[in-house]
């Protein structure tokens, strides 16, 4: 929780390094430099959208729910997962159980 308070008051004073913190170096902290540039309120709005997407993604994958979609405008991995480890890379599925009444 105190990490949530700490990068929306980081994002309120500026934008880019909120994003940075959730996304890392990439295309969603360009865009986002790029309309902070173009206009301080898109840049928040760009901050803020990714970071309810990445909480959302982060409650959900805690939950035990995978996001059927990918999250329309998120470039970034970690943001689509939560910050949760990439599904499917390098990962192996759980064996399937026996169907009931086969032995």
């Amino acid at each position: 929780m105190i990490s949530f308070i700490l990068l929306v008051i980081i994002t309120i004073f500026f934008p880019p390094v909120g994003v940075f913190l959730i996304s890392g170096c990439g295309a969603d902290l360009l865009i986002n430099i790029c309309l902070t540039i173009l206009g301080y309120f898109p840049g928040h709005v760009h901050a803020f959208y990714l970071e309810y997407v990445y909480y959302q993604r982060r409650e959900d994958a805690r939950e035990g729910r995978i996001a059927a979609r990918r999250a329309p405008g998120v470039y970034s991995e970690n943001v689509q997962t939560g910050g949760g480890a990439q599904v499917g890379y390098g990962t192996m599925p759980p064996p399937a159980a026996p169907a009931a009444g086969y032995h």
